[in-house]
């Protein structure tokens, strides 16, 4: 491809699923970061109860994601790739660590109080590092009893406000991504925003919708299917507790997340609460159930009245019935505006992003026709 024919990309979402669409863009397929432009109410280094639901992720690969084969293929391109993307970062960021960078490798055991799909349980199989199906004495000793199946495995674990910002430092300053802090009401203005380094040598636009339950509303979108999942996870201290640790039941999660970085953080959830969006308040009661529920599942963590205690916080997933959304429009009503749509992944933004972004991305240099919503 030829810099002539690079085109102009406006990228509306500045969480995850839109820097890993312009992290695709520059490192796969050679777009200059200087056409980029990534415009969002919020950016990284931000915090919103309900806007922005990235830096609240408990942040690791887990195999929450559903049965669909596509959702199948974009967490194993994730897994397989996210080693190249810690590479090119800390190639970039001289002298840090992963621990530093916010994106660092842990243990991980993954528990089900029902049977997986064979489908998903053969996919893993074939790429999870150190994969390991655990027997039935070894899931007879954990609490509660009822587990029937279960893996272990090596995992990747994100420090999400920490990694969403050095992740942007990077498409910044080794590629001249620019970042505009601004609310779009419209899908068509996207096409109004460019970075301002770019030479704007050819006419063609195209702008990635990356703005997860904010497509419910946004105009030209307005996708109906989006709806919140709320969870409440409790954050403490613990050094000791390097291993992540998850309970999928068919309607309660259970998870220990560690987080890379100095402060030692672990994340433990929590709640799947489908379309309530209250991310502004924090029960006591769910705290002290989660608390019960990860120190049952995990003793070591500690007296569950004794933990030390960093916060409280609630996050809205953006969960869409149908599954995740990455789809090619060409609305012809706005002259030819060529949009990408990627959103909808729910609580697996981390694990399945980056090949939802590629797939986004891949979709923008086709000849494919588009999917109407």
């Amino acid at each position: 491809m030829s810099e002539k024919t690079h085109p102009l990309i406006t990228v509306v979402g500045a969480g995850i699923s839109g820097l890993n669409v312009v992290y695709c863009l520059t490192e796969l397929y050679g777009v200059p970061g200087e056409n980029i432009c990534v415009v969002g109410d919020y950016l990284p280094g931000d915090q919103s109860a309900n806007g922005y639901s990235s830096p609240w992720a408990g942040g690791n690969f887990s195999c929450i994601s559903p049965d669909d084969k596509n959702v199948i293929w974009y967490d194993k391109f994730t897994y397989q790739n996210l080693p190249s993307l810690t590479k090119k970062l800390l190639e970039f960021y001289k002298g840090k660590d992963e621990e530093w960078l916010g994106l660092a490798r842990r243990p991980s055991t993954e528990l089900w109080d029902f049977q997986p799909s064979e489908a998903k349980i053969n996919s893993w199989s074939q790429y999870l590092d150190g994969y390991n199906v655990l027997t039935k004495d070894q899931l007879a000793k954990f609490q509660p009893k009822g587990a029937v199946f279960g893996i272990t495995f090596k995992t990747f674990n994100f420090n999400c406000p920490v990694f969403l910002v050095n992740f942007a430092e990077f498409l910044k300053g080794k590629h001249g991504v620019s970042f505009v802090k601004d609310r779009l009401t419209h899908i068509a203005q996207a096409k109004t925003y460019a970075n301002k380094a770019s030479k704007k040598n050819n006419s063609k636009h195209i702008v990635f919708n990356c703005t997860g339950l904010g497509s419910k509303e946004l105009g030209g979108v307005a996708d109906h299917n989006l709806h919140p999942t709320r969870g409440q996870v409790v954050v403490i201290t613990a050094p000791h507790v390097a291993e992540n640790c998850l309970r999928w039941g068919k309607d309660y999660a259970t998870y220990i997340i560690p987080r890379p970085g100095k402060l030692h953080e672990l994340v433990l959830g929590g709640f799947l609460q489908v379309d309530n969006w209250n991310a502004q308040d924090t029960s006591r009661e769910e705290t002290e159930d989660i608390l019960k529920r990860t120190t049952t599942l995990l003793p070591k963590i500690g007296d569950p009245g004794e933990l030390p205690i960093l916060k409280v916080a609630a996050g809205l997933r953006p969960s869409r019935y149908g599954g995740p959304r990455v789809e090619k429009e060409v609305k012809e009503a706005e002259k030819g505006l060529v949009v990408i749509h990627n959103y909808g992944a729910s609580g697996y933004g981390y694990q399945c992003g980056l090949g939802m972004a590629f797939k986004a991305v891949s979709l923008a240099f086709s000849e494919q026709r588009d999917s109407k919503l």
